[in-house]
């Protein structure tokens, strides 16, 4: 076995084993997870992953534009997933799904995760590799991503119950009228059917498929190396579910942070884009930008807060008794 493989192979049993000890050992009774606990786990992961690429290079396995080009991809796929979140608690909050069960379900779309994203990562850096041409593609695409983002407002956010893979799965799947705790699949009426928790991990898995068709190609546009955009990948997703209960809270207090996630976006399209005349932007000054665009727009929505609702005038997803078939667990 050449080293190589031998990485591969060693990255990912080290991630199953992960894995099985977070959801076997730390997490085996279901409870709400506290934004103390989850910033602490995602000091760990965080780590861990810095420790894993710090690894490679101190062992002569990497050298240090291959470093670099990691920690950019890390940085690039860890901000991303921020966007993410916001959705995973849109979606948590309307189906209504308990504080202690949030976890259980992003642990498996992360699983889930991994396939799809392994998928189409060896697939699209064998692409570029072989057709130089479609960064210029990938490029244009994240330019086109960033400004509708940038447009975007928060209200336009689709409504979960009409999402296509929702309306798919009632219409094919028996769903239970009535959740059962953490189950996905339960026995009602002497039929075995799907959950509503089950409809939840769908949605997720889904919207983790449509972010990553922004992610890729943007850390395409620093690495075309397989295992580099692979591992960071991995290894920010793995920090996911942390960052999720850590950030839950405070989705409001980085209200631009949506509007940097965009510029960022745009910047890494337009770098791959200005290499059809043979403009290279280096990777020590991608990775600053990059870093630095993250910090102005935290800094920037703690000085300029986002307004208040008006009093007395709750949002759809506050309003109580709003009646949701099949959405109650």
């Amino acid at each position: 076995m050449n080293t190589q493989s031998a990485l591969w192979l060693g990255f990912n049993l080290f991630v199953v084993a992960m894995l099985a000890l977070d959801l076997g050992v730390f997490h085996r009774k279901e409870h709400a997870v506290s934004p103390k606990e989850a910033g602490a786990w995602t000091g760990v992961w965080i780590t861990i992953s810095l420790l894993f690429c710090g690894g490679l290079f101190f062992f002569g396995y990497w050298n240090r534009e291959q470093a670099l080009q990691w920690v950019t991809a890390y940085v690039v796929e860890y901000s991303l997933s921020v966007d993410n979140l916001f959705v995973f608690l849109m979606v948590f909050s309307y189906f209504r799904v308990a504080p202690e069960v949030q976890h259980r379900v992003l642990f498996w779309g992360i699983v889930g995760a991994f396939v799809m994203r392994a998928v189409l990562i060896i697939t699209g850096t064998a692409l570029v590799q072989r057709f130089h041409w479609l960064l210029y593609i990938f490029g244009a695409f994240l330019v086109f991503t960033a400004v509708k983002m940038a447009l975007s407002k928060d209200d336009d956010a689709a409504d979960p119950e009409q999402t296509l893979i929702v309306r798919v799965a009632r219409r094919m799947l028996p769903v239970a009228r009535q959740g059962e705790g953490s189950h996905f699949f339960t026995v009602e009426d002497g039929r075995r059917k799907v959950t509503p928790l089950f409809l939840v991990l769908l949605v997720v898995e889904a919207t983790d498929l449509l972010f990553a068709l922004d992610s890729i190609p943007a850390v395409l546009g620093i690495s075309q190396d397989a295992f580099i955009v692979y591992t960071s990948n991995v290894c920010a997703i793995l920090g996911l579910r942390s960052l999720f209960f850590v950030v839950s809270s405070l989705m409001d207090k980085f209200h631009l942070l949506k509007m940097g996630l965009a510029v960022i976006l745009g910047f890494v399209g337009t770098k791959m884009l200005i290499t059809f005349f043979d403009i290279h932007v280096s990777i020590g000054l991608s990775l600053g930008v990059i870093g630095g665009v993250l910090l102005a727009s935290i800094i920037a929505s703690l000085i300029w807060p986002k307004a208040a609702a008006e009093p007395g005038v709750p949002t759809e997803a506050a309003q109580p008794g709003r009646d949701r078939e099949g959405a109650k667990h």
